[in-house]
């Protein structure tokens, strides 16, 4: 079957294996093969790792299946932790989440109490993810992800190899250039239409440039807000997907910490049952700038568009620890905004980021 592959994809599985994770001899592997498409990138995936020595397992998984689940399932089963999943993230040194796409409505007759309940069990797999494991997860340009981003697969895969295959190391000494003017930086005021004018502190945290490590594709730098301090309200342009839903023109807005408003113009009762995951999950865990050029067009995938140069995001939820965060939560959830349509965000009072022009 190799050879009829698109060698890109061996391309891609060179980056994830000797770049993102740096597979060595006799470490083991997990892949994750997440829908039937994305077989193609876990066999040149699974290739990679024996090359490089190690002992590579392939694990399928699919929305389908999980759709079933929550369909029939009862509400222990819903809020199961799946054990051999759990186990796999302790038993691999490496993990490689292969995430295809599907479609967009899959999830539209599982009641919103029944997909957050779920969504609480998969946070814990993803804590055990990135606290056990070495770890690189791709969004693997499918049939689906093409009806969902109104894109034609073939500009969709042209656009992923892309983003993809651009000279990472080169890339992020540009990145970690931006990221030491960061360094040190007291405060920053996102403002954009009527509906945006969000501050808050990042004293004593660290900029994290993000190049190809735990993404790909990637490209952005992150830190995290002082949660105390969040004063002021933010308008989401672009649709917030969580767990197979869409939420369209989410507004949140804080006081002294405190999430005092959240409103959505679809969903908006799945928005509320996220926010309630547990303390955490009403807060922020992670403010970023996109930095990748070669994403240029919003996908409704948030492994592309958060990198998109010209935008921002903001995850509700857990912090990075490395960024010095302290928000602990199950959920992991970004919501991107795009400065391109105009808008500033302002470091120290100075203009860092200016109708999705980085002036740093």
């Amino acid at each position: 079957m190799s050879e009829v592959i698109d060698p890109r994809w061996w391309q891609v599985a060179d980056v994830l294996v000797g770049y993102s994770t740096a597979v060595k001899p006799r470490e083991r592997v997990m892949i994750a093969l997440i829908e039937a498409e994305t077989l193609p990138l876990a066999q040149a995936v699974y290739a990679a790792c024996v090359k490089a020595g190690a002992f590579p397992q392939i694990q399928f998984l699919s929305e389908t299946l999980r759709h079933s689940l929550l369909k029939y399932g009862d509400e222990e089963q819903r809020r199961w932790l799946p054990e051999i999943e759990a186990y796999g993230m302790e038993w691999a040194d490496v993990y490689f989440g292969l995430r295809g796409a599907s479609d967009a409505g899959i999830m539209r007759d599982i009641p919103a109490s029944a997909l957050a309940a779920n969504q609480g069990a998969q946070g814990q797999i993803s804590t055990l993810r990135w606290e056990k494991t070495r770890w690189c997860l791709v969004r693997v340009p499918n049939a689906a992800l093409a009806r969902n981003s109104g894109i034609n697969l073939r500009e969709l895969e042209d656009m992923f190899f892309a983003a993809c295959l651009l000279d990472y190391e080169s890339a992020a000494a540009r990145w970690r250039d931006t990221a030491k003017q960061l360094s040190g930086a007291q405060t920053v005021r996102i403002v954009a239409d009527d509906e945006t004018d969000l501050e808050f502190s990042v004293a004593g945290r660290q900029w994290i440039v993000c190049a190809g490590k735990i993404n790909l594709p990637d490209g952005e730098i992150l830190t995290a807000p002082i949660n105390q301090t969040l004063n002021g309200r933010i308008h989401f342009d672009m649709p917030g997907i969580f767990g197979g839903k869409r939420m369209r023109d989410i507004r949140l807005e804080w006081r002294a910490g405190e999430l005092i408003h959240a409103a959505a113009s679809s969903n908006e009762d799945y928005l509320w049952r996220i926010l309630e995951t547990d303390a955490g999950a009403s807060r922020l865990g992670e403010f970023a700038f996109g930095l990748n050029l070669r994403l240029n067009r919003f996908c409704n995938e948030i492994l592309y568009d958060e990198k998109i140069g010209g935008t921002i995001h903001l995850a509700l939820g857990r912090a990075y620890p490395e960024s010095g965060g302290d928000n602990h939560s199950s959920i992991h959830w970004d919501l991107v905004k795009d400065m391109r349509r105009g808008g500033s965000v302002f470091v120290d009072g100075n203009p860092a980021l200016v109708d999705g022009k980085l002036l740093i």
